[in-house]
């Protein structure tokens, strides 16, 4: 980790740390020594989470075919490990509730963040490569990095993104924040993953969004958040115009098991999801 990056994070640490039942489903996860009731037990001690899980269960997002009335159930019918990504993804977007930002709206934000991952959701189905509740955890993840930035150092980030619109020649956000900064919002919001200990498939699909080139562990789950994350950056469309799907790396599509004309409903199906689901994570409890 660049030296920036660990005082960036060791600066906003502090404010940002996962709660402890979330530390503890994770563990109990990676560790397989729990069985779903142990695992809906804890997740019980804390009402918040409880009411998130119950509610994203019972969005569009699952289909809303069959009412979900307890943690118990919703561990059982998605499993230990799909139930500790939605833990994570729907812990982690309230985190930063509360820490300034004056550079970006947060609403629109967490909007992007979310469309980028449902759609990544809705290309695991379609490709059946990935496990889709992790693309989900990914793609709603990919851009925590950023949040820090904003908080952290906001005149830097502002003069990145100002480089990205204001420059004589296309520059991507990440090279004018490596430009401006020595680092990028992937590479702090990997490092942040890896500070939560997150899965290390979660952590290579935020370090390496944008460039898939660079990845060696994870190229299938990688190459989904970058397509998604590509598409969720254009006007809603159902099938983007070619000149846009032109700024995704080309091996995207071999390693994802995608073609640029098979993802349509991919696209519709992921924009019918949005609202509900974004209810559902970010409504505050009363």
């Amino acid at each position: 980790m660049a030296e920036a990056v660990k005082t960036l994070l060791h600066d906003i640490g502090g404010l940002i740390s996962l709660p402890e039942v979330v530390l503890k489903i994770n563990e109990m996860v990676n560790s397989d020594d729990a069985g779903s009731a142990e695992i809906a037990q804890v997740i019980s001690q804390d009402p918040a989470i409880s009411t998130r899980i119950l509610r994203v269960a019972n969005s569009a997002m699952y289909g809303g075919a069959r009412q979900v009335e307890t943690i118990h159930t919703a561990v059982t019918l998605l499993g230990t490990k799909q139930i500790r990504d939605l833990v994570l993804s729907t812990t982690a977007a309230h985190i930063f509730d509360g820490i300034s930002n004056d550079v970006i709206s947060v609403e629109d934000f967490w909007h992007h963040s979310l469309y980028v991952g449902l759609l990544a959701r809705e290309l695991a189905h379609l490709s059946k490569k990935v496990n889709a509740e992790t693309m989900f955890t990914a793609g709603l993840l990919h851009d925590i990095g950023h949040l820090v930035m904003f908080n952290q150092v906001p005149e830097q980030a502002q003069a990145a993104i100002l480089r990205t619109i204001q420059g004589e020649a296309s520059v991507d956000l990440y090279e004018a924040e490596r430009e401006i900064l020595g680092y990028d919002h992937a590479e702090v919001g990997a490092s942040l993953a890896r500070e939560w200990h997150l899965p290390e498939v979660l952590v290579h699909c935020i370090g390496y969004h944008h460039e898939l080139q660079a990845e060696q562990d994870f190229k299938e789950a990688v190459a989904h958040i970058h397509i998604a994350n590509v598409i969720a950056s254009l006007p809603y469309s159902d099938i983007p115009a070619a000149e846009d799907l032109a700024r995704i790396d080309e091996q995207a599509w071999e390693l994802a098991g995608l073609t640029p004309d098979g993802i349509g409903e991919a696209i519709q199906k992921a924009c019918s999801q949005i609202t509900e689901t974004q209810q559902a994570i970010f409504e505050q409890e009363s």
